[in-house]
């Protein structure tokens, strides 16, 4: 935030997408320092400690219901992943429609359909499918991840994007790259090639800076 200007004096919320600690390790006490309004599904709150979060106002997702946060509309998408009840969002204002998927096993009608219109889209790219298998991670984790409910290879996000209707798209930026398991060339050549994205569209995510701030 500092790099991009900001403190948490200008944080209006904070959403969550579920329960794990790269995700969540932060959210109780900063939410609890600036009494920051938490929205996460029943799930997901249930999975943490409710003390961690001190006074701050806590706001229970309904994943059948879109929600409004400081004059966004925000719909909660269920996805696949190994956690208690993990949503990811699509965020609309005016014009613009950003979605954020990232921590699911596959791509499901239901993301399909409700991951339409997108203006801009962070998208998983979590591994490359022969890096996973020829690395040094054990067994289980391996199928951890490239399970159902684990995370996206370049493949499966190639695979998705090419199922959703990009005419309104100005913004694709794959995100969460495993620094083991993946490189951004590997990335993109699958969502160029087979997600049909044309390249002048796509940002990577770097995995210590993140990305600037970007038109779409």
């Amino acid at each position: 935030m500092g790099r991009l200007g900001l403190t948490a004096q200008d944080l209006d919320a904070i959403l969550v997408t579920h329960e794990h600690g790269d995700h969540v390790g932060g959210v109780p006490s900063l939410a609890r320092r600036e009494r920051l309004p938490v929205y996460l599904t029943w799930g997901t709150y249930s999975a943490l400690s409710a003390a961690a979060f001190g006074e701050a106002p806590i706001h229970l997702i309904d994943v059948q219901r879109g929600i409004e946060v400081s004059g966004f509309g925000v719909e909660p998408i269920a996805v696949p992943h190994d956690a208690r009840e993990p949503v990811q969002f699509v965020i609309e204002s005016g014009q613009s429609r950003l979605g954020v998927l990232t921590d699911l096993g596959h791509g499901t009608p239901h993301i399909a359909r409700t991951f339409c219109r997108l203006t801009a889209l962070v998208l998983e790219c979590n591994h490359d499918e022969a890096m996973l298998a020829s690395g040094t991670y054990p067994p289980s984790l391996k199928r951890r991840i490239s399970g159902p409910y684990g995370h996206l290879s370049n493949t499966a996000a190639a695979t998705i994007l090419a199922s959703l209707d990009q005419s309104r798209l100005a913004r694709v930026v794959a995100a969460h790259l495993s620094e083991q398991n993946n490189r951004p060339d590997l990335a993109a050549a699958a969502l160029l090639g087979l997600g049909g994205l044309e390249e002048r569209l796509l940002m990577i995510a770097d995995q210590e800076g993140g990305f600037d701030w970007c038109a779409a």
